[in-house]
């Protein structure tokens, strides 16, 4: 197959579905007949991503799959083009939903422990309205307290393929007091698409929503202070862009 039309069919796939595409969807978009191979789709997504370089566009690889989003560092003047500007999350949500991250499973009493105040029902309400965790089992307690851990939205949110791609929790300065169980690997290997640029872009998104989000209304999870934001596939971080 043609690389350059491999590669077109590609780009032309991602931009219109506006989402991340496994490799199982983009190998859709060719003739049964004559399908590429998934290194073929790999090679064209690398050499796709290459040309990208210095562009306001770029190519991230989230659990997903592969999208097409603006630049982060462009995300404030294409947020011109919508003059309402998003929610923004409180301190308070952003650090249950940090402990969940890290220390996952983990009960709301946990939580409650870690934190030293008690769990607004809104703040668990909205992270499962976002779809941003979800109940993974029961502790055997008393009472079969629900644990609760992150899911594929939060990951693709926040522009990670894998929990193993968060930050090591102690670069979060914000939330330097807390002590995570979860022990991320460093195993040394050459980074894949994005990989390399997902920790950073991931600290940095945490750690300013929990700055942005001091002002907050603990009882409802929401700030009244807002950011400007864009929508669509803009690089995302504190802002909810949906």
């Amino acid at each position: 197959m043609n690389a350059q039309y491999l590669k077109n069919v590609i780009e032309a796939g991602l931009l219109a579905a506006g989402r991340s595409l496994s490799l199982a969807e983009l190998a859709q978009l060719f003739e049964e007949a004559a399908p590429p191979t998934g290194e073929e789709l790999r090679a064209a997504i690398d050499t796709l991503s290459a040309e990208y370089a210095g562009r306001a566009l770029e190519l991230k690889e989230t659990a997903s799959g592969i999208r097409i989003q603006v630049r982060r560092e462009f995300a404030t003047e294409v947020a011109r083009l919508w003059p309402e500007r998003p929610q923004r999350y409180s301190r308070a949500l952003l650090e249950t939903l940090a402990l969940i991250a890290y220390r996952q499973p983990i009960t709301r009493a946990e939580i409650e422990a870690v934190r030293g105040v008690a769990v607004n029902p809104n703040i668990t309400k909205t992270l499962l309205e976002r779809n941003w965790i979800r109940v993974v089992g029961h502790r055997d307690l008393p009472g079969r307290p629900e644990l609760l851990g992150t899911t594929r939205e939060f990951l693709d949110y926040f522009g990670l393929r894998s929990l193993e791609e968060l930050p090591p929790l102690a670069e979060l300065q914000s939330l330097g007091e807390l002590d995570p169980q979860l022990s991320l690997p460093v195993d040394g290997t050459t980074p894949r698409l994005s990989e390399a640029s997902a920790a950073a872009t991931t600290e940095s998104s945490i750690e300013a929503s929990i700055d942005a989000g001091d002002d907050a209304d603990e009882d409802t999870g929401e700030s009244p202070a807002l950011n400007a934001g864009a929508h669509g596939l803009v690089a995302r971080g504190a802002d909810d862009q949906s």
